[in-house]
């Protein structure tokens, strides 16, 4: 299919014009109008590119793009993975908080999707948007059965604090760098939030609400938000579709 009509429906469909961000979202790099592959990584550092290209992509679809804040200049290693993808004639398409808050296919909708629980609602601003989801917790859940989830469909977890009660009922989710809103999730009559990184200023912050924190990892937490949404282009637009695992440890 051509780029151009591939771009649109995600521009489109994710509201990229309409949501403030860190950087221009969308295409970010163009490449050959011709698609035929996907190929879909968290990040889209000089090893994520060869490793689509490895893969045959045309198009490298990301949350985590190359624009961020101020212009650079393209030398050093920013230069390298420019002129890689320019050589390569490679597009790089990036969704940051467009995906983050997407309800059918964002990080965080599909994280509960995952683990069966039933979003509710949206909360916790980013750029003026809500990108965290609140959702319901099955009947009878315990921070066991709830680590027992996260761990079965992201991987290992990197830390668990558990300070909350026994039972859960509602559970707030926000991948990637959440922490800096464990208070806000915890007024969101929330026992339990899942999220994926923390910081030393963020650790007492749980034992104070009085609330589970599960930290998934801030990569593993975004993984799942490209595979769905690749997942549906290939369907939509019989496209190739293959994903990228490149974990980073963080």
């Amino acid at each position: 299919m051509q780029r151009d009509e591939l771009v649109a429906y995600l521009d489109e469909q994710l509201q990229i014009a309409d949501l403030a961000d860190y950087g221009p979202q969308g295409l970010q790099v163009e490449g050959r109008t011709e698609l035929r592959r996907v190929v879909a990584s968290v990040d889209a550092g000089l090893p994520c590119v060869e490793a689509a290209l490895d893969r045959g992509a045309d198009l490298l679809l990301v949350h985590h793009g190359i624009l961020w804040g101020p212009a650079r200049r393209l030398v050093g290693g920013y230069g390298r993975l420019v002129r890689r993808l320019l050589d390569a004639e490679l597009n790089l398409y990036a969704a940051h908080l467009a995906l983050d808050a997407h309800p059918v296919w964002g990080n965080n909708a599909e994280i509960c999707r995952l683990l069966g629980l039933e979003l509710e609602g949206w909360w916790g601003l980013a750029k003026g948007r809500p990108i965290g989801a609140r959702a319901r917790a099955p009947e009878g859940c315990t921070l066991e059965r709830l680590l027992q989830g996260v761990e079965a469909a992201l991987g290992p977890t990197q830390l668990v604090q558990p300070h909350g009660p026994a039972r859960i009922q509602r559970v707030a989710v926000m991948s990637g760098g959440g922490s800096g809103y464990i208070e806000e999730a915890a007024a969101q009559g929330c026992q339990a939030f899942i999220t994926g990184e923390t910081s030393q200023s963020a650790y007492y912050e749980a034992l104070n609400a009085g609330i589970h924190v599960i930290y998934a990892g801030h990569y593993a937490s975004e993984t799942v938000g490209v595979k769905a949404l690749g997942r549906h282009l290939a369907e939509r637009f019989d496209l190739s579709f293959a994903f990228v695992d490149l974990p980073t440890g963080v």
